[in-house]
Order: C-alpha cells, then structure tokens, then sequence
C-alpha cells in the first residue's frame, strides 16, 4: 500500500503521540482538535496534550505498573514521556510536570514538524476511506460521538463509565472467604465474602456516610441513570444490600451456613489474577473507597489495581471492535486510541497513541502486523482491551494483567521488578520491529 496521508482525530496526549510517530517515519499527517477555536467543557489550555485532572503520571520506579509503562514508552521514543521527564517537578517517586511547560512544548514539537499540518476545527464524520486514527478521549463531540456510534452500532458505544473497583488474587484473605454460585448454578465462578450481622452493620454505617466525589458541570445525574452507585442504594435503608447485591440467599459458607451477607468476586480475567467487586460502582472518593471496602473481613488488606469510578468517560466496547492493533475490525483503516480505546489514564493513552500511530505505518506499507508481546505492559493492557469480556469496562496498567512469572516469588516489591526485567527485555526485542 502506498504510504499517502493519515488524519489524527484530536490533539490530546494519544492524538500528539499518533502523529509524531507517523510524521518521524515520514508519513504526512492532518492533525486536527477543535482548540482554540473551540473548548470541550473540560480544557481550558489552548496548547495541545493539556493535563486536565493532574499534574502527575504516576510512579516512575519499575517495582510500579505504571513506571514500567513509561520505561517501555521511552523505548520506543515515546514524545509525551520524553517532554514529561524534561519538564517535571519535585513530587517524591512520581513523574509530575509543570503542566503548563509540558503542553507548550509539546505543541511547539508537533507544529515545527513539516510534515504535520494542523487543522483547527471540528470533525463531525469519519471518512472509512481514510486512513485515520480517532483519539479524541472522553468528552468527544456530539457529532463525531454520532458517526462512531453509527459506524459501530449504538450497543458498542457509552457516554458513562461506571465501573467496580478491582483488587489482586494474591491479597485477597482466602480464609475468610468461599468459592460458590448461588444455587450451585454453574461452577465455583464467584469468590464469596461473608460478613456477619456485627460485620455488616459497620461497613454500612461507614458506607452511607463515606465522602463522595463531587461530578462536574458537564457530567449531570445521567451517571446514575444506568447503575446506581452502591451508596445511594444503600441509603435506601440498612437492609436493601442484603436484598440486593450483598443477598446471602442461596449461598452457604464451608460449614454449610447461610452468612448474613455476602461480597461476590468475579474474575477480572481467565487466569484469575485480578478480581472485581460485583455489583460495586460507586462515586466515593478513592481513599474512601479502600477505607470502607477494607472493612469486609475478606478484603482487609486488598490491593486495589482500579477503584471504581462513574464518570463521563466515552469509549467503545473494544473486544467487540478493535483487534490487537487499536484497528476497527470492520473498517482496518481506522484506528482507535487513547481513552476512546477502553484504556484508563495518562501514560495508558499515551501508549495506545504511540502504538497505534506505529501500527498504522506498517499498515500502509503493507508490512505484516506483530502482536506487542503480552509480557510488557504495553501488550498486558492490549491483550486486556481486546480479549473476550461481556462485561467489559476501561483499565489503567497493573501487574495483575500480565502473565504470571515461571517462579513464584514472595517479596511484592521483588516479584514486580522481575516483572519489568521480563518485559522490558520483550520490548526491546519488539523495538527491532518498530524501527525496521
């Protein structure tokens, strides 16, 4: 195929990586974002990759999902990641940036590139014939929300995130807790936690009166319209759980009891490293979240990988759309990245952009498409977005979605180290692919 023109969709951190990586293989790219002409409700910087919620893109140590991430980012010469260390400020183990600094230089890299050509307006219809990466994050536009809507079906596309919390295997308290379907229906595809009446009455009063994240203007109650959070359930009265998602009925625990009320677990994915709270979404703020939802005996000293969260958050249901290469499966010539893709934060948008924007060169060269390997966290979070998932809802990086080691190792911080020795040494091999 003949190397032509690629639009980039949106100038946030995904949408610059995209067209950086194109424009430094030598491929002309239309990048094109409503700013300044316009503003999302959200933005307010008129410079492009604008950090809207922090400062900060999280740790920088490899014993860290997300510093692991950022060490495979800089590999594959990431813009984002490299502009960040360049532009960062004092904050302990994590990369913070001057916000400000960050984003003007940013903007000045991608508009001193010749071959990238910048485009102030909205795009309202994507265009299949194309080639186009569509990186336009959480508040996309009505329009342009429209067209993806129409070009996936309505089913694959949603305006709300409402998401449980998710917490690791390994720090769940077995010996509080019991395998079991209600009814034995099925097979023992849930991890029950039991709570007695003592227990339960404790983690309610905690619940009703925890703090709540305050939404924004441009998020409204719709949130609630679709799955209520589990505090506003709960303060329905001190009973409505137990007739709801914490109901004991038709569970009993290893002595053949039923327990006052119980906490479902579900497996996060098919090797059973991670689990989510069942029937969970709520809007508490993240310290509240791990206070109150450590008071279930099962979960006193749970590591949570994501907390819940119920948000405005647009994105697609991406095992039903997109393969391993943030293409549409119906239409290969458009790419999905960034938020839009049904990955979760900064450094995890950043990394879908670049990837996306480096598999969009080998497609239009013709080249045979590699998998990013699933040892990296690169490929951990593609291989997550994509795999087979009815209930699918968007994830940040986490040592939970790679594949276990060979040997088990008991020290965390030990074990997450050997975990990014694995993967940064798979990166690197991938690099050769990248550049070639």
């Amino acid at each position: 195929m003949k190397i032509n023109k690629v639009l980039v969709i949106g100038g946030g951190l995904a949408g610059c990586e995209s067209a950086y990586q194109l424009a430094k293989r030598g491929v002309e790219v239309d990048l094109i974002d409503i700013k300044p002409r316009a503003f999302t409700p959200a933005h307010k910087n008129p410079n492009f990759a604008e950090l809207v919620c922090s400062n900060s893109l999280k740790a920088k140590g490899l014993d860290t999902a997300s510093g692991l991430l950022k060490a495979e980012l800089e590999l594959l010469d990431s813009l984002i990641i490299k502009t960040a260390y360049k532009h960062s400020v004092d904050a302990g183990g994590a990369l913070a940036v001057d916000r400000d600094k960050f984003s003007e230089e940013v903007t000045q890299t991608i508009r001193s590139i010749k071959n990238i050509n910048i485009i102030t307006q909205e795009y309202k219809a994507i265009n299949t014939d194309v080639p186009t990466i569509v990186a336009t994050g959480p508040l996309t536009t009505d329009a342009l929300a429209q067209s993806l809507k129409n070009l996936l079906s309505q089913e694959y596309l949603y305006f709300f995130d409402a998401a449980s919390p998710i917490v690791t295997a390994d720090s769940i308290d077995y010996d509080r807790a019991f395998w079991g379907s209600r009814y034995q229906k099925g097979g023992d595809d849930y991890l029950n936690c039991p709570m007695t009446k003592e227990e339960y009455e404790l983690f309610y009063n905690e619940l009703i009166n925890a703090k709540t994240v305050e939404l924004k203007s441009f998020e409204g109650r719709e949130v609630f319209e679709g799955c209520m959070p589990i505090e506003i359930m709960a303060k329905r009265g001190i009973d409505t759980l137990r007739f709801g998602p914490l109901k004991p009925v038709g569970l009993k625990d290893s002595r053949g009891a039923r327990p006052y009320a119980v906490v479902q677990l579900r497996a996060e994915n098919r090797e059973k490293t991670l689990f989510n709270l069942v029937g969970f979404q709520t809007n508490l703020t993240f310290p509240e979240q791990k206070r109150v939802f450590s008071l279930i005996p099962a979960l006193k000293n749970a590591q949570f990988v994501r907390y819940g969260v119920m948000h405005r958050n647009t994105f697609i249901n991406a095992p039903q759309c997109v393969n391993e290469f943030y293409q549409l499966k119906k239409y290969p010539n458009i790419f999905i990245a960034g938020q839009l893709s049904g990955v979760e934060g900064y450094v995890e948008s950043v990394c879908s952009g670049l990837i996306a924007g480096i598999f969009m060169y080998k497609y239009l060269r013709g080249e045979n498409l590699i998998s990013v390997p699933k040892e990296t966290m690169t490929g951990a979070l593609i291989n997550y977005i994509t795999a087979p998932n009815p209930d699918f809802q968007p994830m940040n990086a986490n040592f939970g979605i790679l594949p276990p080691l060979k040997e088990r190792i008991k020290d965390k911080k030990a074990r997450y180290v050997q975990y990014s020795e694995r993967a940064l040494s798979a990166m690197r091999e991938f690099c050769q692919y990248c550049n070639a």
